[in-house]
């Protein structure tokens, strides 16, 4: 008996002294080779192998200090919701393409108001210093410059001469909506408002902010109505006129007496009064370039979780709000119409949103 227990303790002791030797000579297991287990270092703060999160043995990743999403300057936060999308009353042209759809839209910053002449002046100026020598004179002033000849192009019998000459240049314009612009001009001009803002953070040592672009046709609708349900204009239901008869809004009214709004041609970008997220002009003034391509079919291809259709073979734009030499149906939040992306117009503009990263505490 005394003899199996000495064979088996011998058998036991040749399969433990390698492992002992070979830990004390320094050798790490296969776990310890995949930066798994092992001692703490004291270089990381108590942080296993100095990888940040990882303490005692688990994860311990908590968020990383010195993000905080704040309203850029000028824009003002849209809060998520849910909207009956489309038409908010009858359909008058019988398009069927603006049918009814429930959508949730997530939070997102949106310009106040309509980007403006001399908004977009700053954009032309670095264009010119900046951006010749790889973009060239000629892409920049036919491409992104805008358009004033079109007050005159336009209309026909129209004496626009006056706007042509000045609309753009002026100080007289500096805080009405830039027009002339295609959809491509504006959406390189939000590509140059990212690059600006995320150099200067970058500079600041700062995390990077998502980017500015144009809003889905979704989100501007969201917007436009300011969170009140089945809201047929920005301001409500139903009517253009409050009750002592003043326009609520720039556009066409009284069969062509466009001066009975209080302006003949575009107003100043904050003219008339915010609907109820503190947005300009949502109704008016100018229509709005969108992100979406257009469909007929937009209503059942989209999903209905912050819907977007894109399609860069698809020419035709979303512009949505209808603007001052339109009558009172394009001025309704669920009017759905298009313009070439290629095309500028008197009456076009736009503003650009921001996502939001994360939840709004309050606002959800």
């Amino acid at each position: 008996m005394s003899k199996r227990i000495l064979s088996t303790f011998l058998k036991s002791l040749l399969v433990i002294a390698p492992i002992v030797m070979m830990q004390s000579c320094g050798s790490k297991s296969p776990l310890s080779k995949l930066g798994i287990g092992g001692k703490k270092s004291s270089k990381s703060g108590g942080n296993d192998n100095g990888m940040n999160g990882i303490r005692d043995g688990e994860i311990m990743a908590t968020s990383r200090k010195g993000f905080k999403q704040t309203a850029p300057f000028g824009m003002v936060l849209i809060p998520s919701g849910s909207l009956m999308m489309g038409q908010a009353d009858e359909d008058v042209m019988s398009a069927r393409i603006s049918m009814n759809k429930r959508v949730t839209i997530v939070p997102f910053y949106m310009d106040d108001t309509e980007v403006t002449n001399h908004e977009y002046r700053q954009f032309m100026n670095s264009m010119m210093t900046d951006s010749v020598s790889f973009l060239g004179e000629e892409f920049i002033m036919s491409t992104l410059y805008p358009d004033t000849s079109v007050w005159s192009k336009d209309f026909t019998y129209f004496n626009g001469d006056v706007m042509t000459e000045n609309y753009y240049s002026s100080p007289a314009f500096d805080t009405y909506p830039v027009v002339g612009i295609s959809w491509d001009a504006s959406v390189y001009f939000s590509k140059w408002r990212t690059k600006l803002l995320n150099d200067n953070r970058s500079q600041k040592n700062l995390f990077k902010s998502p980017r500015y672009r144009l809003p889905s046709e979704a989100e501007w609708e969201w917007a436009a109505r300011g969170g009140k349900e089945g809201a047929k204009y920005p301001w409500g239901n139903p009517y253009v006129a409050n009750g002592k008869g003043c326009f609520l809004a720039n556009f066409k009214p009284l069969r062509g007496n466009y001066r009975a709004d209080g302006y003949v041609y575009t107003a100043p970008n904050n003219a008339f009064n915010p609907n109820d997220y503190g947005l300009y002009n949502m109704a008016g003034n100018v229509a709005e370039w969108c992100q979406d391509a257009y469909a007929e079919s937009y209503m059942p291809v989209t999903w209905d979780l912050n819907p977007v259709y894109n399609d860069e073979n698809e020419p035709r734009k979303i512009i949505k709000g209808g603007s001052w030499k339109d009558v009172a149906y394009f001025l309704e939040t669920g009017t759905r119409t298009y313009e070439f992306r290629n095309e500028r117009r008197s009456y076009i503009g736009f503003r650009c949103v921001m996502d939001r990263l994360g939840s709004v505490p309050g606002r959800e």
